[in-house]
């Protein structure tokens, strides 16, 4: 099946979509970092099975399965999400994991889990043992509408737990209206908001604004 994501308008499109779900400041943000100005406001939350309850596929949710996603699979992306496929590989390699949400053969949806300690707008954020940390969420646009970012969310909780991990953590960017808006359908506790400015790509401050 070949994906919108390689279509000619797919730009048009996307610019649409954010101005008509109130991504408007988000792309402005976006638009300013071509020119060296990151202002980033972003949560740190807290998510997990004890919080949420099963969202429910729009359609026949049996005609999906989750699986493992392997470094060698990874080529799928096609740069899709802005990373590199070959970065993301290294990062599988060396103990990433990615959980995708299958449709027949086709690659539906897609997320990953860290599960050793990183830094996020250069600020370092450690893990223990029983942490994860989930990044990288994202729906293929022929697949969008249908609620699959919570179902997967939810039952990538469930794949953790099967590897001893309780504690599972996430990043939203504060502009970000689809990911909080998703998120909210599995009542993501929100544990900070922090404040990230780059300049130029030399000079970079995170601060503290708030504790929930």
């Amino acid at each position: 099946m070949e994906k919108i994501e390689n279509s000619r308008f797919y730009r048009i499109h996307m610019a649409w979509s954010r101005f008509r779900n109130g991504l408007v400041l988000f792309s402005v943000r976006n638009f300013m970092t071509r020119f060296g100005v990151d202002i980033d406001p972003y949560y740190w939350e807290r998510e997990g099975l004890a919080l949420s309850s099963e969202p429910h596929i729009r359609g026949d949710a049996s005609a999906y399965s989750i699986v493992p996603i392997e470094a060698e699979d990874i080529r799928i992306l096609d740069n899709i999400m802005g990373m590199d496929p070959a970065q993301l590989k290294k990062d599988i390699e060396n103990g990433q994991f990615c959980i995708g949400l299958m449709h027949g053969k086709d690659i539906a949806a897609l997320m990953f889990a860290e599960t050793k300690d990183f830094a996020y707008k250069y600020r370092a954020f450690k893990l223990g043992p029983g942490d994860a940390y989930l990044l990288n969420m994202y729906t293929y646009e022929a697949y969008r509408g249908k609620n699959l970012a919570p179902y997967l969310r939810y039952h990538s909780y469930k794949e953790l737990k099967k590897r001893g991990i309780d504690n599972i953590y996430s990043i939203t960017g504060y502009f970000n209206k689809s990911s909080l808006k998703f998120k909210q359908k599995l009542k993501v506790q929100h544990l900070q908001l922090f404040l990230y400015i780059g300049l130029f790509k030399k000079f970079h401050w995170n601060y503290k604004l708030k504790d929930f």
